[in-house]
């Protein structure tokens, strides 16, 4: 019996051009895309992603609403609109994108917590994503300052938003599951601005959340006084 290439003790059934073996349904439906790096030509990778970003889409939601909850305590409204746009901005940039990982999610919000530190050291040139994290950030404040949290506050938040998205993402370095979270939820819970963003990306405009079609309420997401839409 050819053993499963992945976990070396079922059956291995399927061909998998990534690990260059067979592996078996299991493993390929629990660890394709997350913890493999599938190759696009791969026969199971469509169906497979799509599984994949319902389910831990799923996972993501109760996790997502707890760190409103915080959030909202940290500095209310402003302070869950500067995770807002950076759910935002990362569901436009990876939503389509097979090769994105969390570890660019997590070096840009690192990069950005960075240069808004007072003890900001100038550091190497930044990433593709964290450049455009920045660049987002910037046009959003600049356009919209009393709508986002301050300087002084915003480390806080994006202390929080990386303990979020790192324990989400596991300890694996290829790790996909934030990206496939976020993208499954925003799919499966919020279709219209999934297709909204979509569109915007197309377009090469500025995506900002003040211009999110009118979204359903989340039960249980923000405090009762809280009048945004995620």
């Amino acid at each position: 019996m050819t053993k499963c290439v992945y976990c070396h003790q079922r059956k291995g059934r399927r061909s998998c051009p990534a690990l260059g073996g067979l592996i078996c349904s299991q493993c390929c439906g629990e660890h394709r895309v997350t913890r493999i790096s599938c190759t696009p030509d791969c026969p199971y990778l469509d169906t497979g992603s799509d599984y994949q970003q319902r389910r831990l889409g799923e996972q993501f939601a109760p996790v997502r609403r707890d760190l409103y909850r915080q959030l909202n305590q940290v500095g209310g409204d402003k302070a869950a609109a500067l995770f807002n746009l950076i759910e935002v901005v990362t569901f436009s940039y990876f939503h389509d994108r097979r090769d994105g990982q969390d570890s660019e999610v997590i070096a840009a919000i690192q990069a950005l917590r960075r240069t808004l530190s007072p003890l900001h050291v100038p550091a190497a040139p930044m990433p593709v994503f964290a450049e455009h994290l920045k660049k987002e950030y910037d046009t959003f404040l600049k356009q919209q300052p009393q709508q986002i949290v301050d300087t002084q506050t915003a480390p806080a938040v994006l202390d929080r938003a990386l303990a979020l998205i790192s324990a989400f993402s596991g300890n694996d370095f290829q790790s996909r599951r934030f990206l496939h979270g976020l993208v499954g939820y925003v799919r499966t819970s919020h279709p219209e601005i999934a297709e909204h963003l979509a569109k915007q990306t197309q377009s090469g405009r500025i995506v900002l959340p003040s211009q999110f079609p009118p979204s359903p309420p989340e039960p249980h997401v923000h405090s009762p006084e809280c009048r945004h839409h995620h």
